[in-house]
């Protein structure tokens, strides 16, 4: 639980790819003991932990996993595994069981982010161990899903696979909102694996859920909505070499997402649309859209956000004669320092 430990988690390899418990095999297994301490935890614990992640998922959104992600560590140390170990009645230790192990997500998403791959994966076990000590399979999804979402990122389609086909069929009892979100991450496997009909398939499916979904009470899974579709749409797009479409589908995405964005999912999200409208060779649109990337940028600490830095300057980089392009290349050397050749 250490974060000054985390870089001996290397960043590049994946070994839990595949390997997480099944859901069979963790469900009602207990995960911690009671170790005699003097207080009791009660349902006002739960609610205290569950509100401090929701904010703790807040503030990642906002200012990115490099920021968060220590302090987050420091109240499951400190806070949440206390807690655990504390006596109180069967409901409310499942129940602390079931926020512990989203708070263990929610680490684990920080740390992808901070660019802490091996860390990631062993908050995500974790998550897994707690979800199944509560019996709560909503949970174990929602781990499930923060695996198949850094597979996805580091273009292991395989394990990515395996983890979406693993959260769908344990989702049968979980909520219409984590049910489309497993759907449209399936989807997005599925394309990356080359299957189109079962890509299309799902998004349909994530599309009738989202229909059904109401806003998750989950403390770190949000409304899967028309503009969370989308976002599934441009990439299984992408991944069947439809630039144009993806392009298409992310400028829908950002028109639905006004007023909603937190600051680390624009430079994310634009850095990407950039990206795939510079590909299509409209580069004077694509500057526009980095200059975006750059106005948000200082704000956050992502090493996401770093590579979509580092992924605009080796495309600008041939086009330096272009007036748009130099002026933005040395706005990012102004922004970035060090991201960006001399």
């Amino acid at each position: 639980m250490d974060p000054s430990r985390r870089r001996l988690l290397g960043a590049g390899f994946f070994p839990a790819a595949g390997t997480f418990p099944a859901w069979e095999d963790i469900d009602g297994r207990a995960a911690v003991a009671q170790d005699g301490t003097a207080w009791r935890i009660g349902e006002g614990d739960v609610s205290a932990v569950t509100d401090m992640t929701r904010r703790l998922s807040d503030f990642d959104y906002e200012f990115g996993g490099r920021i968060t992600h220590a302090m987050a560590v420091a109240f499951l140390t400190h806070t949440v595994i206390p807690d655990l170990s504390a006596p109180g009645t069967e409901a409310v230790r499942k129940a602390m069981l079931s926020v512990a192990s989203e708070l263990s997500y929610l680490i684990g998403y920080m740390a992808v982010d901070a660019g802490l791959h091996g860390a990631a994966q062993q908050y995500y076990l974790q998550a897994m161990e707690w979800a199944g000590a509560a019996s709560d399979p909503g949970a174990y999804c929602l781990a499930l899903h923060g695996v198949g979402s850094q597979a996805l990122q580091l273009g292991h389609g395989r394990a990515a696979l395996r983890a979406a086909v693993a959260a769908r069929s344990t989702a049968v009892s979980v909520e219409p909102n984590l049910r489309a979100f497993i759907a449209g991450q399936h989807a997005r496997a599925s394309a990356l694996a080359g299957d189109r009909r079962e890509a299309l398939s799902l998004l349909k499916e994530a599309e009738r859920e989202m229909s059904r979904a109401e806003p998750s009470g989950r403390a770190v899974v949000g409304h899967y909505r028309e503009a969370t579709l989308e976002l599934d749409i441009a990439q299984v797009a992408y991944a069947f070499k439809d630039i144009e479409g993806s392009v298409a589908s992310l400028k829908r995405y950002s028109d639905l997402q006004r007023g909603r964005w937190k600051r680390r999912r624009k430079v994310l999200d634009r850095g990407t649309l950039a990206e795939r409208q510079f590909r299509l060779g409209h580069l004077e649109e694509a500057c526009a859209t980095w200059r975006q990337v750059l106005a948000d940028y200082p704000h956050i600490k992502s090493a996401r956000a770093d590579q979509r830095i580092v992924s605009m300057g080796r495309a600008l980089r041939p086009h330096l004669r272009n007036r748009l392009a130099r002026q933005l290349y040395e706005r990012g050397r102004e922004v970035a320092p060090g991201l960006l050749a001399v």
